[in-house]
């Protein structure tokens, strides 16, 4: 299994960063897929979640309304769009994945990517 995030940079307060993952190793269709983040200082922090066929999405309190996470399974991706950033979603972010559950269950993270809002 492998995660490969991209799409991290320094934005201006109110402004906007797509978030991509790439996923290999797995059938991608078969997962539900989350995206975390971590602050400095903090614990890491799930931000949002999307359902294997994308019919189902869930949020944090904090990001309602203005993210918005959405896959593409024939091209094995996952996406976050963060519209009207703060400086308290300054953070990395984390593409995640379980399978299995109960004692099977692992959990694959990505490397990562730096997300910095300005104010």
């Amino acid at each position: 299994v492998q995660l490969a995030e991209s799409g991290g940079g320094v934005v201006q307060s109110g402004g906007s960063l797509r978030l991509s993952c790439a996923a290999s190793g797995f059938t991608f269709s078969n997962y539900a897929m989350s995206w975390y983040r971590q602050a400095p200082g903090k614990e890491r922090e799930l931000v949002a979640g999307i359902s294997s066929d994308g019919g189902s999405t869930n949020y944090a309190d904090s990001v309602k309304d203005r993210f918005t996470i959405s896959r593409d399974n024939p091209k094995n991706t996952v996406c976050l769009q963060m519209n009207s950033l703060k400086p308290e979603d300054t953070a990395v972010y984390y593409c995640y994945l379980r399978t299995g559950w109960g004692h099977w269950a692992r959990d694959y993270w990505g490397q990562g990517t730096q997300v910095t809002v300005s104010s």
